[in-house]
C-alpha cells in the first residue's frame, strides 16, 4: 500500500528527519510513500532540492516574495509552485493519508486546521498549535473524522503506552534538562543565544533548542499532553531525565507503570506517526541498556526554571491564557536571539504578560475561532514588546 503524505515545515529539523524516514522506507521496501505536498517558510533552495528528490505534486513557500525564485529552481520539473498563507492552507487540504504538521510556532495552526477540516489525518509536530488551538483542532477533528497522531517524542511515548486509557492514574513526560541543567541563576543570567541553543542531547532548530534550555519546551508539552490525552493538569508530572532514554510513562491505578524507551532520535516517533498502525523500520541506533548502565531522574527546579509553573497557571486560567503563554514566549525568545533581553528575561516576560492578560478584557475568551486566537496572539506579543520598551535596563539581569 502506498502512503500519500504531505510535509509542512519540510526544511526544518523535523521535516528533514521525516524525509530521511520516507526515503529509507522507500529504498529498503519496508514501506512505500509518495509525497503530495512539501511546504517551507523561507528556505527556497532547501525546498527546491527536496522537491526535485521527492517529486511532490506541489511545493509551497510561505514567503510570497520568494515564489519567483522557487519557480525558477523547479522550472521544467512538472511540480506545481505556490506561495503564501492561502496556498499553504490549500495544499494542506489536498487529500492524503497523513499531513506532517511541523511548521514552527503558532504560524502552523492555520494549515493544520485546514488539513483537519479536509479530513486528513495529522502527524502533529507543532506543539504550539495544540497549545493555542488544541480545543478547536479536536472539535474540527471530531466533525471531519481526522485523527491526530503525536510526533513529539514524549507524546508518542504516551500514545504507545496508554492503551485504551482505562484505569489511567497519571502521566509522566521527561525533560533532558537542556544545556543549563546544572547552571546557577547567576550563570544563566549571562547566557548567550549560542549557549542556550547548544542542546546536549537533541538536534533541533534554534527556537526549540532555546525553549529546551528554559524548559518552556517541556511546559508547552505539558499542556499538549493535557489536551491530546484529555488528562487533568494535576495528573501530569514532569521529570528531568538527562539521558533522554525514557520519553514518557503511563501510570495505572493498580500500581503499574508502562514506559517507552528509545535512543533520542526524532526519526522513531516520526516513523510511528507516519506509519501507524504499522511500525516503519528506521536506521535509528538500537538501544543498549547495559552500555548506558545508569538512568537518572530529578524533580524540576522551579526556582531556576519557572516554565512548568507558568504552564500550570495558564492551564488553570483557560485557553486564552495558554495562547498568551505561547505567543509571549515566541516573542521573548525572538528578543533574546536579537540581543534585546537576557535569557532569564524570557520567563519574566512570559509571566508579566500572563499577569497583565489576566486582568484584561480577553481573559475569558474561549478561543473558539482562528480569528479569536490570532487576536489574542497579537495581544500577547504586544505585551512583551511593551515590557521591553518600558524596561530595557532589565535585559540580562
Amino acid at each position: 500500500m502506498v502512503r500519500k503524505v504531505s510535509i509542512f515545515g519540510s526544511t526544518g529539523s523535523i521535516g528533514r528527519s521525516a524525509i530521511d524516514v520516507i526515503c529509507n522506507a522507500n529504498e529498503t521496501g519496508a514501506a512505500e510513500f509518495s509525497v503530495e505536498a512539501l511546504a517551507a517558510g523561507r528556505d527556497v533552495e532547501g525546498l527546491a532540492s527536496q522537491a526535485l528528490k521527492l517529486k511532490p505534486k506541489i511545493a509551497v513557500i510561505a514567503d510570497e516574495s520568494r515564489k519567483v525564485e522557487l519557480a525558477a529552481l523547479l522550472a521544467g520539473s512538472g511540480i506545481e509552485v505556490a506561495a503564501g498563507e492561502g496556498a499553504l492552507n490549500e495544499a494542506a487540504a489536498r487529500p492524503c493519508d497523513r499531513v506532517l504538521a511541523a511548521i514552527v510556532g503558532a504560524a502552523g495552526l492555520g494549515s493544520t486546521l485546514a488539513a483537519i477540516k479536509a479530513g486528513n489525518d495529522i502527524a502533529i509536530a507543532n506543539k504550539e498549535s495544540i497549545v493555542c488551538g488544541g480545543q478547536l483542532m479536536l472539535g474540527e477533528a471530531r466533525q471531519s473524522g481526522a485523527r491526530i497522531f503525536p510526533v513529539d517524542s514524549e507524546h508518542s511515548a504516551i500514545f504507545q503506552c496508554i492503551g485504551d486509557g482505562r484505569s489511567l492514574e497519571n502521566l509522566t513526560i521527561t525533560a533532558s534538562g537542556g544545556p543549563f541543567r546544572n547552571w546557577s541563576l547567576e550563570q544563566m543570567a549571562t547566557a548567550t543565544p549560542a549557549q542556550a541553543a547548544a542542546h546536549p542531547v537533541w538536534s533541533m532548530g534554534i527556537k526549540n533548542s532555546i525553549d529546551s534550555a528554559s524548559l518552556m519546551n517541556k511546559a508547552l508539552e505539558f499542556i499538549e499532553a493535557a489536551v491530546l490525552f484529555d488528562v487533568a493538569a494535576d495528573h501530569i508530572n514532569v521529570l528531568v531525565h538527562p539521558q533522554s532514554i525514557i520519553h514518557g510513562m503511563a501510570h495505572f491505578d493498580d500500581g503499574s507503570v508502562i514506559a517507552q524507551l528509545g535512543c533520542p532520535d526524532m526519526r522513531t516517533p516520526i516513523s510511528y506517526a507516519l506509519g501507524w498502525p504499522d511500525r516503519i523500520p528506521t536506521t535509528v541506533d538500537r538501544l543498549n541498556l547495559a552500555q548506558i548502565s545508569n538512568l537518572e531522574f530529578f524533580e524540576v527546579d522551579e526556582e531556576r526554571f519557572a516554565s512548568i509553573r507558568l504552564a500550570r497557571e495558564a492551564m488553570g486560567a483557560g485557553p486564552a491564557a495558554r495562547v498568551v503563554l505561547n505567543c509571549a514566549n515566541e516573542a521573548a525568545v525572538s528578543a533574546f536571539i536579537a540581543g534585546e533581553c537576557g535569557f532569564l528575561d524570557i520567563s519574566r516576560l512570559v509571566e508579566a504578560a500572563l499577569e497583565r492578560f489576566s486582568s484584561g478584557n480577553f481573559a475569558s475568551s474561549k478561543c473558539e475561532t482562528l480569528e479569536e486566537i490570532a487576536e489574542i496572539s497579537r495581544y500577547g506579543r504586544f505585551l512583551v514588546s511593551q515590557w521591553l520598551n518600558n524596561a530595557p535596563s532589565r535585559a540580562g539581569g
